[in-house]
């Protein structure tokens, strides 16, 4: 089992250098396997959309709360750790146009030595994707295409660069360097909790995040994901699934039952608080009780 940290946006931390750069060197002290960050690029102060994992619709996050760009956050991040893993949880991939994106994302991944993991999702909140000049309602159509411009740009295409012709996106001989640190890509997990999201992760992605589901709604998802990896003429086995928990609450008895579940990762989420040393000795204490610590002296 891999275990990740979240970064505590909700505790208004996130755009704090000091606290972030502090709190990413202990998780990688402690053993953890990455670090993961949200992303907003705009919040609105009013909004009808439905935040689908809340029971009133709104999450929790204030209007204000400075939500860094996930990228330019990671960035940092990598400048001042060396092997924890830097992740996205998640980047609302219609916000970006892929041409774009594509070159931040191996560049980030290049120069951090193959530790990006890029999770993404189509959004929920129509306004800010609509701000961000996409239609909300093509945004599922929008994110496979995205997903597979990302890919032809990373992928090795020699002297004649890459092509894609789609209903959003349209060039040819495109020369995108550098490359991801990976032959294959950075890899892209897909999160949700809709049945859209794994079919995209079986046909498109390189695994699943869940969000907000459990039990028999679990299952079916993953055995959707697996099937349509099937059909795809892709391997289910080769995706990973990770599944959310708490730092504070998590032992190594419940990490075995999700496994069973079928959880290669779980993302763990701190008990919200701007105290450093707070949080510190929470991520300390998990470490031990999860054993992290010996596995990175072994």
């Amino acid at each position: 089992m891999k275990y990740a940290v979240l970064a505590p946006a909700v505790a208004n931390t996130t755009a704090d250098p000091q606290w972030m750069l502090a709190f990413a060197r202990h998780a990688e002290a402690c053993g953890f396997e990455s670090i993961t960050v949200i992303e907003h690029a705009v919040v609105m102060s009013s909004y009808a959309s439905v935040y689908p994992y809340a029971a009133d619709g709104k999450m929790e996050l204030d209007d204000s709360c400075p939500i860094p760009d996930p990228l330019e956050l990671l960035s940092f991040l990598a400048g001042g750790t060396t092997t924890i893993g830097l992740a996205t949880g998640v980047l609302v991939l219609p916000n970006h146009h892929p041409v774009v994106l594509a070159k931040r994302v191996a560049s980030l991944d290049a120069l951090s030595g193959g530790r990006l993991r890029l999770a993404i999702g189509v959004g929920w909140m129509a306004e800010e994707i609509e701000a961000c000049g996409a239609e909300f309602r093509t945004r599922g159509l929008r994110t496979d295409e995205s997903i597979d411009v990302l890919r032809a740009l990373w992928a090795e295409t020699g002297p004649t660069g890459a092509s894609h012709h789609g209903r959003f996106f349209d060039f040819d001989n495109a020369m995108s360097y550098p490359k991801p640190v990976s032959p294959q890509g950075v890899p892209i997990h897909i999160g949700g909790h809709s049945e859209a999201a794994a079919r995209r992760a079986g046909r498109r992605g390189d695994g699943l995040q869940p969000l907000g589901v459990v039990g028999d709604q679990l299952a079916g998802l993953l055995a959707l994901m697996r099937q349509e990896a099937v059909s795809a003429d892709r391997d289910p086995d080769a995706l990973e699934v990770t599944l959310g928990h708490s730092v504070a609450k998590v032992t190594p008895e419940k990490a075995a039952k999700l496994a069973a579940m079928g959880a290669d990762r779980l993302l763990l989420a701190l008990t919200p608080t701007a105290d450093l040393e707070a949080v510190k000795d929470e991520l300390s204490a998990c470490a031990e009780r999860l054993e992290l610590s010996a596995a990175v002296s072994a």
